[in-house]
């Protein structure tokens, strides 16, 4: 295993890092947001957002590679977590994303999204990047669209999310790199 990585990703109006401490209190704060929280299994209590927060920070330590945290470079405060992530199990190499309520249909969602496929395309070498997203989540489904994924079906998360099933959104390489110079946004990392 190796320490935490330093990449650094930046859009117009975003800064996207590695999860430090201090960003805790922030995410329990967006963890515990009912309406934040409905696609995403519900509002979890503070200790339940330490397991997740923790789960973060360890997979940018186990695997080099992990959700960033999105801070809005303007204010300097935590808006959400976004990227590439790979849990045991899971049923593809993922880029997904949560913000926080304030910022919801602002676009900084799929500036950080854009940041992460970039990321997960160029520094990564993923050939396939998927998003699972609930049915009735329509604001993740319309920046799924907005990215270019096209829907793959539905699929049952490992467990303990057995029961849940989600709709695989999802795109290759190749489609991502076709689309992305239609996007408008500066490449956050460069293409493999």
């Amino acid at each position: 295993m190796n320490g935490m990585p330093d990449y650094r990703l930046e859009t117009p109006r975003l800064l996207l890092r590695p999860p430090e401490p201090a960003d805790f209190d922030d995410f329990a704060a967006s963890a515990a947001d009912p309406a934040g929280m409905k696609y995403l299994g519900g509002p979890q209590p503070r200790s339940t957002a330490w397991r997740a927060f923790a789960g973060m920070v360890g997979g940018w330590i186990m695997l080099g590679h992990g959700m960033f945290s999105v801070i809005e470079k303007r204010t300097g405060r935590w808006v959400g977590r976004v990227g590439p992530i790979q849990p045991e199990g899971w049923p593809g190499t993922e880029v997904g994303w949560g913000v926080i309520g304030d910022v919801q249909g602002t676009g900084m969602a799929f500036e950080a999204a854009v940041a992460s496929m970039d990321f997960a395309v160029g520094r990564l070498g993923w050939q396939d990047i998927i998003h699972c997203i609930d049915d009735g989540n329509a604001r993740s489904i319309a920046l799924a669209k907005r990215l270019g994924a096209e829907p793959r079906g539905l699929t049952n998360l490992p467990p303990p999310h057995e029961t849940v099933e989600v709709r695989l959104w999802g795109q290759s390489r190749d489609a991502w790199l076709a689309r992305r110079p239609s996007l408008g946004l500066p490449l956050a990392w460069p293409a493999a």
